[in-house]
């Protein structure tokens, strides 16, 4: 989108993506072009920003109509961006809560109530701003409280890789069991290795269904209380809980991406003598891996998220990291809010390699 210019020797307004003034014929600076992402995030931003002071009317409506205006001014360039679109919804949320607390305050409360309520309101939120280097500094600095949060993303961060490792590698034995069944059931017909198959089939059947079905949390402390109750080394069972847990997940991505190849592929390699499993491992798994690249990443970026549950058994990961500081600091905000930053942080940053590699895999043509 290209704002206006003005040509400072006549002051004439430009319009287009001219090099030199049509009125003096002086060079013109470089053409400003409006940023869609970044107009996407300003919107964003703004509409966030409505819900969270919606408890003050009038900064909450006038959060929400910025964000209105800055949708219809650059509506051309942003109108088909998810983030702009959310900004966009957020704003409408912030404004109708708005407007419902400025209801409540005119029907329910006098003009005393309301400025008392007001100064009230703007004493508090001095107070706990003033508040805020005493608080730092009772939740991280005393007793050196911060190494419980670096402890626990280490921890988190270790969880999550062999977790995932584990993941993939449960994900790519069940998803070829269950798609080898669905192309040779067929040609095997019956005999000891059908029979084999489908018992494998089967059991992987059964595997998905329990772990798709039970929550992870339940799963862990299965794990942790019943299965490995004589262990003690909580990470490895940890590892194992969320590693099963992903596996089941994994298996069906990567089993949508191998259906998904065209089943001339699978003559292709048989035409050039291949067996089976060679054509599988290398022809129709390289393919189907780059189809479910994005996926498989998203599926990290979930398991990340799903670590946090591991305080059940007592291990100290991020989560239980920030609670323990809470327990000795007693105070909630500060400890829990930069435990739900950091796993934003870590969700934004591997969200935007995520969009890095679809793109790059676009570019690629697969």
């Amino acid at each position: 989108m290209i704002r206006s210019r003005f040509c400072k020797k006549c002051g004439a307004k430009i319009s287009g993506d001219q090099n030199v003034c049509p009125e003096c014929q002086s060079p013109l600076p470089p053409v400003p072009v409006t940023d869609p992402v970044r107009k996407a995030q300003q919107i964003f931003i703004f509409g966030l920003l409505s819900i969270v002071v919606s408890f003050v009317p009038v900064a909450g409506l006038a959060l929400a109509i910025v964000a209105f205006s800055l949708f219809a001014s650059n509506s051309a360039i942003v109108r088909n961006a998810g983030k702009a679109k959310a900004g966009k919804t957020l704003a409408v949320i912030g404004a109708i809560v708005s407007l419902l607390f400025a209801l409540y305050l005119v029907l329910y409360l006098s003009v005393g109530d309301v400025v008392l309520w007001g100064k009230e309101t703007l004493e508090g939120i001095v107070a706990w701003a003033n508040d805020i280097p005493a608080d730092f500094e009772n939740n991280f600095i005393t007793d050196d409280r911060y190494q419980y949060i670096f402890k626990g993303l280490g921890i988190t961060f270790e969880v999550t890789f062999f977790a995932a490792i584990l993941g993939i590698v449960l994900g790519v034995i069940v998803a070829l069991i269950r798609s080898s069944y669905d192309k040779l059931k067929e040609e095997l017909k019956g005999g000891f290795a059908s029979d084999l198959l489908s018992f494998f089939n089967k059991l992987c059947g059964l595997y998905l269904t329990v772990i798709r079905g039970t929550p992870v949390v339940v799963q862990l402390m299965i794990a942790y209380f019943v299965i490995f109750v004589s262990s003690n080394n909580k990470v490895l069972v940890a590892v194992l809980a969320f590693g099963f847990n992903s596996g089941a997940y994994v298996a069906e991505i990567i089993r949508g991406g191998i259906m998904s190849i065209d089943k001339g592929q699978f003559e292709a390699g048989r035409s050039l003598g291949f067996g089976y499993i060679r054509t599988m491992m290398l022809i129709i798994i390289p393919q189907a891996f780059k189809t479910v690249l994005p996926s498989l990443a998203n599926e990290f970026i979930v398991l990340i998220k799903e670590t946090s549950v591991s305080g059940y058994i007592g291990l100290q990961e991020l989560t239980k990291g920030g609670d323990i500081i809470r327990s000795r600091s007693y105070s909630a905000f500060m400890p829990l809010i930069a435990v739900a930053v950091i796993y934003l942080i870590i969700v934004m940053f591997f969200s935007k390699l995520v969009s890095i590699l679809e793109r790059r895999l676009k570019k690629s043509g697969h």
